[in-house]
């Protein structure tokens, strides 16, 4: 993996331009003024009817980042393909696919789960997650780094809530391995298969473990700068485990907004969500005030141990934004910002 060190003095690249009212120079002029000294490593890419503009901040344009819960995102694209070709059905449960045993859990339906209504808990309560926050605060461990065995073990221990609105981090890993026994592959193979091949996203990938890092993978850090381990885990991958270049992330928002992602449909809201907004399959749609007028936004975002993310479009304006960074900051208002505002330099 780079160090972080070793990349924090490179130059903002940028690759690609489109004609809009953001021209190539002021992407990179945005990158600079945003970052400043609190993102030393960044990204950001914008889509406008179909033409991509890239910048890089601290790194160049083919390094991977972890994009956390977007991972989420990818695995709602893989649930509205499993429906589609049959695999699975509206009133499929865990334990037609995983082998759950008679618990609670696995009466949960797929359906409830990519809308954030399941009943299950953020995590296992068997995951000693307070113990691994902990231990990931002080020394910068990864707390995610189960197998699917472990994973299932855990599941059969839990307790269902009321089928509310709740986000779930262990819903979206069980959701996605699911996905896979239904598919019959592994949760990797199925991402590869489905969504980034098709879309030609070569930089995206699932690594269960840090031998499966690329060259290109960056070291995430801490608000302070102190290196975090890499997030990778079997368990992991459906729910925030899953890295990719700027690039590819503003490819694969481009596909969402001229609607080639296979499974586009997830972006479709379909569910209540927390504070007024909506959710089809993982994707969040809200209404984003600005004077004079609103603005329909379609996103998610994530966060690891030493990464943040976010991808959002509006399919009005046809444009669409993806901000990447190294460091433990969240970059979702910026990228608000640059998506909804027509000056996002004002």
């Amino acid at each position: 993996m780079c160090p972080f060190r070793a990349v924090a003095r490179l130059p903002v690249t940028v690759v690609q331009s489109w004609i809009s009212t953001i021209a190539v120079v002021d992407l990179s002029a945005w990158l600079d003024k945003t970052a400043g000294r609190r993102y030393p490593v960044a990204a950001v890419g914008v889509v406008k009817h179909g033409e991509i503009s890239v910048a890089a901040r601290g790194a160049g344009v083919d390094a991977d980042y972890e994009i956390g819960s977007i991972s989420k995102g990818i695995t709602g694209l893989l649930h509205i393909q499993a429906l589609d070709r049959g695999e699975i059905t509206a009133d499929s449960v865990l334990a037609d696919f995983l082998p759950l045993g008679d618990v609670p859990a696995g009466g949960v339906t797929l359906s409830s789960i990519v809308v954030h209504r399941s009943g299950l808990p953020r995590l296992p309560k068997a995951m000693h997650a307070y113990q691994r926050s902990w231990q990931t605060l002080r020394r910068g461990t990864n707390p995610y780094g189960d197998t699917l065995d472990e994973l299932l073990e855990q599941t059969r221990t839990v307790e269902l809530g009321k089928p509310r609105t709740r986000y779930s981090n262990l819903g979206f890993e069980l959701l996605g391995h699911a996905l896979a026994r239904a598919g019959g592959t592994t949760y990797a193979e199925l991402a590869r298969e489905r969504v980034f091949a098709p879309l030609g996203l070569d930089s995206m990938y699932v690594p269960a473990t840090p031998s499966e890092l690329r060259a290109t993978a960056l070291t995430g850090t801490g608000r302070y700068r102190d290196n975090r381990h890499a997030w990778t885990g079997e368990a992991l991958g459906p729910a925030g485990g899953i890295r990719s270049t700027i690039a590819d992330m503003t490819r694969l928002a481009a596909a969402l907004l001229d609607g080639t992602a296979p499974g586009v449909a997830a972006i479709e809201p379909t569910a209540d969500f927390m504070r007024g907004a909506r959710v089809g399959a993982a994707w969040i749609t809200l209404d984003v005030k600005r004077p004079g007028r609103r603005r329909q936004v379609t996103f998610h975002d994530g966060g690891t141990g030493g990464f943040r993310s976010f991808l959002g479009i509006d399919r009005t304006a046809d444009s669409g934004v993806v901000v990447l960074t190294a460091t433990a900051r969240s970059v979702t208002p910026p990228g608000l910002r640059l998506l909804t505002h027509e000056d996002p330099l004002d």
